[in-house]
């Protein structure tokens, strides 16, 4: 074990809330360190529909949320414009949808300070054509989408300006107690196996759904009920406005327009454990079922994949306990847990939605600092995250128009979907390297365009290949570079096809078939399944290659296509 290292917080998970937090520990003078066990927003944050929540979907049942999100989809336009995309909200009442819901509506919204404006059918339907023609109503919210990882590093970018710091690939694995005091960590650096002792003043657990394991390992019992979501990617934006429907939510009732493709989500299933759950082919089909209500030309479009997030959700036990977990609350808790289960310098944050991390951020910094005497005010409502514009929002264009404004001419394509530049990859690369391309698919959005990285996962593997060939701490020459290209093929089209075997039929199974040709049968990929890493300069995308949530291996990418 190395050298013990001391800071003043260790916070445990790194999705948004927990970059939120570290954000604002540092920001009031808090020498902090976040750790999470994968690359950044790798759990629920990095595996949502992408909205940026008006309020709208719990304006009529759960108005606490509901102020909450429009409260803070507000100081998100304000503080981090570039991970937004204003596509504004559509709040449509099918022929299926009661009256009674519809028609109080708009009053919800106002009682929750949200803006609801009703515009006419047909007006909807000129800006959305693809829209059920037999809606009856369309009401008008700023809803929006977000860009998870972007939020991400500018919130860790942030902290690390202000004294704190923040470690990927790292496993807390257990805590040393002393009495009613956490006074250490052991973190495991899951890339090469070290163990460091971590002494803290103070342990904040952002880690979501998995805060049950969290605590157990401080001898703390949290009960959490992760609700599992699945939702579905299109090979095309359908629409360009977040669409829901006016209803009480349900399965498939919104779709989310996210850079080149739209997301059609999501049900809201209890699962016991956070790392292990199935998406099934009757679940894709209910989903499309219900999302033709909205699109009915849904069933003849292409389908990329198929994905899952767990919802962090939370009762707290004085609380009658909800049989469905659409019952229950998306408002957070801030759970002291030295009042509750005598430990004094640990404190977890549960529930919540992405769209509210940087209050759910603040009301927990607010607890640790009551408890450290720390007296400073929090400003991370107030100041705006580095490497944005103030009023600059993302639009869909913006890497084409950037390209443009220098010049124009050769872009250096590596990924033609999502305009992935090689200079784009390289100053990723130079910034994070080692890393998996899973890791460049989060920072670059290389590979999540209609192509799914068929034709750029074999370019970026070759640059990786070129840099540990380049690398001083590589002695084996072509070899270990050819290898290191091997590995980020596999390692990455493991990841991508864990998303196609629910999805498997029709056009999406020709595509499937075509990526396989290329890499199978033009590049030999099958030989290299089973074989050791070359090298260990980049981790694997995940450490068990596996289907969607199973325990099922993926040796061989055509299992994808087993019934």
């Amino acid at each position: 074990m190395s050298e013990s290292q001391a800071y003043d917080v260790l916070v445990v998970g790194g999705g948004a809330t927990g970059a939120g937090v570290l954000r604002d520990l540092a920001r009031r003078g808090l020498r902090s360190l976040l750790v999470e066990r994968g690359d950044y927003g790798t759990g629920t944050t990095g595996r949502y529909h992408g909205l940026l929540h008006s309020g709208g979907r719990y304006a009529a049942k759960d108005s606490l949320a509901a102020r909450e999100c429009i409260s803070e989809n507000r100081v998100l336009r304000r503080i981090a414009p570039a991970s937004i995309e204003d596509t504004g909200g559509y709040f449509v009442a099918t022929p299926d949808d009661p009256d009674d819901y519809v028609d109080a509506f708009p009053a919800a919204c106002a009682a929750a300070g949200i803006e609801c404006e009703e515009v006419p059918v047909a007006q909807a339907l000129r800006r959305e054509p693809a829209l059920n023609p037999k809606i009856r109503r369309v009401f008008r919210l700023p809803d929006g989408s977000v860009e998870p990882w972007n939020l991400i590093d500018a919130n860790l970018a942030d902290a690390r300006a202000h004294g704190s710091e923040a470690w990927s690939y790292h496993r807390v694995v257990g805590f040393e107690r002393a009495g009613e005091r956490i006074v250490s960590a052991t973190v495991v650096d899951e890339r090469s196996g070290t163990s460091k002792k971590i002494s803290t003043r103070f342990v904040v657990s952002t880690a979501g759904a998995w805060s049950g394991q969290i605590a157990a390992m401080a001898g703390v019992k949290l009960t959490m009920l992760p609700g599992k979501g699945v939702m579905l990617i299109y090979n095309q934006r359908m629409t360009d406005t977040v669409v829901n429907r006016c209803h009480k939510s349900s399965d498939g009732d919104i779709m989310v327009p996210v850079h080149t493709v739209a997301i059609l989500g999501t049900t809201d299933v209890r699962v016991a454990d956070p790392d292990q759950y199935d998406i099934t082919r009757e679940e894709v089909s209910a989903l499309i079922a219900e999302g033709e209500k909205l699109f009915p030309d849904l069933g003849k479009m292409r389908l990329l994949r198929a994905y899952a997030g767990v919802r962090p959700l939370y009762q707290p036990p004085a609380e009658a306990q909800a049989t469905q977990n659409r019952q229950v609350s998306r408002a957070h808790t801030v759970i002291d847990h030295g009042e509750r289960d005598g430990v004094e310098n640990y404190v977890s944050i549960v529930g919540g939605k992405l769209t509210t991390f940087r209050l759910m951020a603040e009301h927990t910094v607010n607890a640790v600092c009551a408890k450290l005497g720390v007296t400073e005010p929090c400003t991370t409502a107030d100041e705006i995250l580095p490497g944005q514009v103030p009023g600059k929002t993302h639009w869909l264009g913006h890497r084409l128009a950037e390209h443009e404004v220098a010049g124009g001419g050769d872009a250096a394509l590596i990924c033609e979907c999502e305009f992935v530049t090689r200079p784009m990859l390289d100053a990723y690369l130079d910034e994070h390297w080692p890393c998996s391309l899973d890791d460049v698919r989060r920072g670059t959005r290389l590979g999540m365009g209609p192509c799914q990285g068929g034709f750029c996962t074999f370019r970026a593997a070759g640059v990786v290949a070129e840099r540990v060939s380049a690398s001083a701490e590589v002695s084996a020459g072509a070899e270990a570079s050819a290898g290191a290209a091997d590995d980020a093929v596999v390692g990455y089209l493991r990841e991508r096809f864990k998303g196609t075997r629910p999805i498997a039929a029709g056009r999406q199974l020709q595509e499937l078939w075509m990526v396989l040709g290329i890499y199978m049968g033009g590049l030999g990929l099958e030989s290299l399944i089973d074989r050791a890493p070359a090298t260990q300069a980049a981790p694997a995308a995940e450490p068990a290659a596996q289907a969607v949530g199973s325990a099922e291996p993926v040796s061989v990418p055509l299992e994808v296509l087993d019934a």
